[in-house]
């Protein structure tokens, strides 16, 4: 007897439909066709089991299953349950009536339980697109598939389940998830608020830019200034998630895993801190299953590196692609996949091995040839990827014990979302650009060219402070996020003055400071 089941592959973000044919005949032969892989092979083991401890034998005949599309890789142990009900169904165990009807997923435990798999969501966009009336998953995935609209989507949590949905009819309910209501409800609920921060108004003020404008940004200090503990606080203060954005970003979670069994969207921009032994593959994705890597995971986030010039020079450099791009291509010879990853990019570090240049309450014990070295460590290129370079300096302790609660985020959050929205009037006829960091060159003269005086007093600072020519630019873009702060139409010499005072790391003497 021939039987139909049908499942799904995630390729990169999107999946592809996937036909499991199981043939019964007289034999005693296993036959598996459809390029699987070892784990898809293993399956047969854990179905075995599962039958066995479940009241049913597998049965002694020759089985042919297919896997189609056939040029096409199958991974992993998702296709445990529709490789199970395929084989029951062939040998009349399960009734065929619905299975054309519905998709499924989910890894086999050798007592029956469903396990969950990665990819529910992309598999749910893709089985409401190819018009199934439903998917059956792992109850650990239903929340996230369920976000997807007209498609019913049923949690189960043993293959007993599966079975008695089929024999005995729709016996269970579909998962049901408010999209709306759950996402604009946990969108201001933030475990960090810059409230706790005391002091360091610059510093705030310099993220304040940095994201009013989608700007990369690099904090320098010495230890203990506060540099993450004000990283960390960075998403509490950006734009919202849009519903679109939310469900691109929790699709990247998705396909790698790392969504929770209640989350079903992602409602809070993503923040990401690997660790500064991070390797190439984990930072931008890849390996032999691929997988999205961390810059991906921060798709609409921020990514925050730490201690900069501890990591890998390697792996800094795999940055400058998807910084500029926006786009991460994963090119290897089994495949081919692209993942986005528009993300902030925050980075803090001392400003010399030992920690202490230029703090006013330490001595530094480093030499300028020391100091140097240490600030090669980040190339150019990549540093001119960074447009706000800003110092910050440990808070006194007398200071710290008299200073009142900081600014609340909730109040800096209003006045970058109404800088954002400047933005997207500004750019709404430019396709893919949203906020000032991303405009082009041209965009640059057009929105952000500089009265005369402000040119004079840009053309004297570059002199002056030494200026690299690549900070023309970047201060001129990072003017045009002060002054949608300010609410100004131009770009004036106060928001040129701010700017200029944001290109710390280009000025030719600034090693070379007492």
């Amino acid at each position: 007897m021939l039987v139909n089941t049908h499942s799904a592959a995630v390729m990169g973000l999107e999946a592809v439909h996937v036909t499991i044919e199981v043939n019964i005949a007289r034999g005693t032969m296993l036959h598996m066709s459809g390029l699987a892989d070892a784990a898809v092979r293993e399956s047969i083991d854990r179905i075995k089991a599962a039958l066995g401890n479940n009241g049913f034998k597998f049965p002694v005949a020759d089985i042919t299953v297919n896997m189609a599309p056939a040029d096409i890789k199958k991974e992993g142990s998702a296709y445990d349950l529709p490789l199970a009900i395929g084989i029951l169904a062939a040998n009349t165990k399960v009734s065929t009536e619905m299975l054309n009807d519905y998709m499924m997923v989910g890894e086999l435990g050798l007592d029956g339980r469903l396990l969950p798999v990665r990819g529910a969501l992309p598999i749910a966009i893709m089985a409401r697109a190819q018009k199934y009336k439903g998917l059956i998953v792992p109850s650990q995935n239903v929340r996230e598939a369920a976000v997807v609209n007209n498609l019913q989507v049923y949690g189960m949590d043993s293959l007993l389940d599966v079975i008695k949905f089929f024999n005995d009819g729709p016996i269970f309910e579909p998962t049901v998830v408010d999209t709306r209501k759950e996402f604009y409800e946990q969108q201001t609920h933030f475990d960090f608020d810059f409230e706790d921060v005391r002091g360091q108004e610059s510093v705030k003020r310099a993220l304040e830019v940095a994201a009013a404008g989608g700007h990369n940004l690099i904090m320098i200090g010495p230890p203990g200034s506060g540099k993450s503990m004000m990283a960390k606080r960075l998403p509490s203060i950006l734009p919202p998630l849009s519903l679109s954005e939310s469900l691109e970003t929790t699709q990247i979670h998705s396909v790698a895993g790392k969504l929770s069994r209640e989350t079903s969207l992602i409602s809070q921009r993503p923040f990401r801190s690997p660790h500064h032994t991070v390797s190439q593959v984990a930072l931008v994705g890849g390996g032999n299953n691929p997988q999205p890597g961390e810059i991906s995971l921060a798709h609409n986030g921020v990514l925050f590196l730490d201690e900069l010039p501890e990591f890998s020079r390697s792996v800094l450099e795999v940055l400058r692609q998807p910084l500029e791009d926006r786009t991460i291509t994963i090119a290897r010879a089994k495949y081919n996949v692209m993942y986005p990853c528009s993300f902030m990019f925050v980075a803090s570090m001392n400003p010399c091995p030992c920690g202490y240049y230029g703090d006013p309450t330490h001595h530094c014990v480093c030499t300028p040839g020391q100091i140097q070295r240490y600030m090669n460590k980040i190339s150019g290129p990549l540093l001119d990827r960074i447009d706000i370079h800003c110092e910050i300096q440990a808070v006194p302790f007398a200071q710290l014990s008299q200073l009142q609660p900081g600014e609340p985020s909730a109040v800096i959050r209003e006045r970058v979302i109404k800088a954002r929205k400047i933005q997207e009037e500004r750019f709404k006829d430019q396709k893919g650009i949203h906020c000032n960091a991303m405009m082009t060159e041209k965009m640059v003269h057009q929105y952000a060219e500089p009265d005369a005086a402000s040119l004079d007093m840009l053309r004297m600072a570059m002199e002056r402070l030494k200026l690299s020519a690549r900070a023309y630019s970047r201060i001129l873009k990072v003017a045009r996020t002060i002054a949608d702060l300010d609410g100004s139409e131009k770009v004036q010499s106060n928001h040129i003055a701010e700017a200029i005072g944001y290109r710390n790391l280009d000025r030719g003497d600034w090693s070379e400071r007492g």
